[in-house]
């Protein structure tokens, strides 16, 4: 019960916009609602959307498991120069990295362009948690696996793959979800998906009706997405045994040379050719000066505004994901779904449905830093969701039996016990929502205190007027505020593990 009252908060967060997308697409009825819901534009749209959907998830997860892999448990040369570089994805906002990828290769736009785009900066979203719970994975079954003739594929699919299931469902789902609310990447490529029936539809039509209606088919999508995903999963479980045994660094040998060619390549493409085209913008004397003092103030807003919306997050989800991994009773998938709502809608959705709360039931919080914070705490709140719920599933649940048989309460258990042991998951998802909300554009511009922009608001503005250059040292510090938390991730992880070593 106590975990129960202390999700509410993150419910009522996640819902809010979904609220107000309701009432607006029926406040003409609900006759517009089924015309629109059921038209051939919205056919089209869903076909689109879906397809690109299942493209990306299907590349995302097996690149994100495998880079992770890789990193995690191998002796690939450069481990700790590569974790960071294929997390950088996930800092180069997507339509930035689709105009380089078009200013390179024109034919790619279309669906090619935008698998190519949201594939690579989707692939993080995987990986981080996969990575995190291989650091900390249990390496005595795939010993006993080896142990009884299994050779190392054998091994992989019948001892490790069990236990980062979890995570692992996690990052697909996540990776889903980001696909159906993207706008970037597919107005770039000029792809028709949901999204960019939705901006057309405010923008273009001025028809909000519509606009909201094909935004609810959005959210019907993605909670159907998030309840294959927690039917997948399965019963959840727990490792046993006093501590994890750290898994043996697993030799490549004549495959090094492939895995470490694997590894640039997805480097180049995900990371080089987009940043590549950033540089003739820096060399650039005819766009215009960088204004230091404009850039600095923009990183300090970034920096706040992502600190806030992470830690905020992290504790909105913190009952919710631990009430998921625990319980298998309806009230707890009901309150875990609930919680998807608010990624399953567009940025200016949940923009617009914030304008609305803070002008009708909020007036204090209009105009105000905390209402960017608390768009970036709805869209992005499922992210720490999945990784607390993944990380506290995995962890031995014996420990927390003990501490309660001494005396301390349930609260207390999961406190001192539960949270400290997920904490490298924990912390995977906390640097994923710190990156998503410091490169957030849509909501962010229409919810910015004035004054108070961001580095990716100043990336939008300075290329919007050709002020290559500016746009570029914008995006370049984006990249390095994005690489700093992963970097912190690498070393906590990497602490978690020697500490079970010597346990």
């Amino acid at each position: 019960m106590a975990l129960s009252l202390a999700a509410l908060p993150a419910v009522i967060v996640a819902l809010l916009p979904l609220v107000y997308t309701v009432l607006r697409a029926t406040d003409r009825g609900w006759g517009p609602v089924w015309r629109y819901a059921f038209s051939s534009r919205t056919a089209e749209l869903a076909g689109n959307t879906v397809t690109l959907l299942a493209a990306v998830t299907a590349s995302s997860v097996v690149l994100g498991t495998a880079a992770a892999y890789l990193l995690a448990l191998t002796d690939l040369p450069g481990r700790r120069v590569f974790l960071p570089l294929m997390v950088m994805p996930l800092a180069i906002p997507s339509f930035v990295a689709a105009f380089s990828w078009l200013a390179h290769f024109p034919d790619l736009a279309g669906f090619t362009g935008a698998w190519l785009v949201l594939t690579c900066g989707n692939t993080p979203l995987v990986m981080l948690p996969v990575y995190a719970a291989l650091r900390s994975l249990d390496g005595a079954p795939a010993e006993v696996a080896r142990s009884l003739g299994a050779g190392p594929v054998r091994a992989l699919a019948t001892a490790t793959l069990p236990q980062i299931r979890l995570p692992l469902l996690a990052g697909a789902l996540l990776g889903a979800l980001y696909v159906l609310h993207d706008y970037g990447a597919v107005a770039m490529m000029r792809y028709e998906t949901f999204t960019k029936g939705i901006q057309y539809a405010y923008n273009a039509g001025f028809d909000r009706t519509a606009a909201s209606v094909i935004s609810l088919v959005l959210v019907v999508a993605a909670l159907l997405f998030a309840l294959g995903e927690s039917t997948a999963r399965g019963a959840t479980t727990v490792r046993s045994g006093a501590a994890a045994r750290p898994a043996a660094t697993i030799r490549l040998g004549i495959a090094r040379p492939f895995a470490l060619l694997l590894c640039i390549a997805f480097v180049a493409i995900s990371v080089v050719v987009p940043l590549g085209g950033l540089l003739p913008w820096l060399a650039g004397r005819t766009t215009g000066r960088l204004d230091a003092s404009e850039l600095v103030a923009a990183l300090g807003n970034t920096l706040g505004f992502s600190i806030a919306g992470a830690l905020i997050a992290l504790l909105l989800a913190l009952p919710v994901g631990i009430m998921a991994a625990r319980s298998r009773h309806p009230l707890a998938r009901g309150i875990e779904l609930a919680a998807y709502a608010g990624y399953a809608l567009p940025a200016i959705s949940v923009g617009l449905a914030l304008v609305y709360f803070g002008i009708n039931s909020a007036p204090s919080w209009y105009g105000q830093g905390r209402m960017v914070v608390l768009a970036y705490v709805a869209l992005f709140l499922p992210i720490v969701i999945g990784a607390v719920r993944s990380a506290v599933a995995a962890a031995p649940r014996q420990f927390e039996e003990v501490s309660r048989s001494l005396g301390t309460s349930a609260v207390g258990a999961l406190a001192r016990v539960t949270v400290p042991l997920s904490a490298p998951g924990i912390l995977a998802g906390t640097a994923l929502v710190f990156v998503s909300c410091a490169k957030e554009l849509p909501a962010t511009m229409i919810l910015q205190p004035p004054g108070r922009n961001t580095l990716a608001l100043e990336l939008w503005k300075h290329a919007e007027v050709l002020n290559y250059t500016q746009a570029a040292w914008y995006a370049i510090a984006l990249v390095v505020v994005a690489v700093l938390p992963t970097i912190v991730l690498q070393r906590v992880a990497e602490g978690s593990i020697g500490k079970a070593g010597a346990s």
